[in-house]
């Protein structure tokens, strides 16, 4: 089983450890105070535990939220490591992560601008 999420959807990580205890209340109230963002707006938001073996997203859907708990068995899960307090990817990122892919490790081509020689 595969999870999709839609292109436009946002995408908020984190960047600390939780306590895997929290349910969504607790979530919802990190990331309303910690994050400082809304947790009904349309976006999902991503915590990780200590260990970095599983990955909890947390996402409101018209009537309700949803809490996602993957866990890993063996491997660990490759956090991004950047110095915002809040980390945004794309949905495209996201599965890249879940998918256990180190997203800061993959790198691309700069934007290249050229003028016509007259």
């Amino acid at each position: 089983m595969m999870l999709r999420f839609d292109s436009d959807l946002r995408v908020y990580l984190h960047r600390e450890p939780v306590d895997f205890r929290c349910g969504i209340n607790t979530l919802a109230a990190v990331v309303e105070n910690s994050m400082r963002l809304d947790p009904l707006a349309r976006a999902v938001y991503a915590f990780r535990n200590r260990k970095c073996n599983r990955i909890k997203l947390l996402l409101y859907e018209r009537t309700g939220f949803w809490l996602l708990l993957r866990r890993l068995e063996q491997d660990r899960f490759v956090w991004p490591r950047r110095d915002q307090e809040v980390i945004e990817l794309t949905t495209q990122q996201l599965q890249w992560l879940l998918d256990g892919i180190d997203i800061d490790a993959l790198r691309r081509h700069p934007a290249r601008h050229y003028e016509h020689a007259s």
